[in-house]
């Protein structure tokens, strides 16, 4: 019950913050992008915020024997930049530029009952559909040739 609380409640706080930061406002975030047009360096700061909270409480965390609410660290074993770890960030990146939403701020923003956020959303989880069935046609194929 702990951990559900505990992610309900980050949650919230990371909606809210995203809010104000100006995250939840596509306009907002396609202008931080236009880096030829009318360019609003302002998420630059929030983004800037970000990476120097992490870079100084991440080595803290890690120091200890395990996580608060949790048995252990689950922290990704692979540090490969393989092709499709870079074709998902290339993905995400024009994904982000033409919608001007992520998957953060798109959950947070459905409270704003916009329907171009709810086909956004949608899209999304139509997406993560279709990738997980690409990935287990995949894996067929390869255990099915070797």
């Amino acid at each position: 019950m702990k951990s559900i609380l505990s992610a309900l409640l980050t949650g919230l706080v990371f909606g809210l913050g995203l809010g104000l930061a100006g995250m939840m406002n596509p306009t907002k975030v396609q202008g931080f992008l236009d880096l030829n047009g009318h360019w609003d360096p302002s998420l630059a700061f929030v983004m800037g915020g970000a990476v120097v909270v992490t870079f100084v409480v991440f080595p803290l965390i890690i120091r200890r024997s395990r996580p608060l609410l949790a048995k252990e660290f689950s922290l990704p074993s692979s540090t490969d930049l393989d092709r499709p770890l870079i074709l998902g960030a290339v993905l995400f990146g024009i994904g982000w530029a033409i919608s001007g939403l992520c998957p953060g701020p798109a959950l947070a923003n459905l409270s704003s009952l916009n329907p171009g956020v709810f086909g956004f959303v949608f899209s999304m989880f139509v997406g993560f559909w279709l990738h997980r069935q690409v990935v287990q046609v995949r894996k067929k194929q390869s255990h099915s040739g070797s």
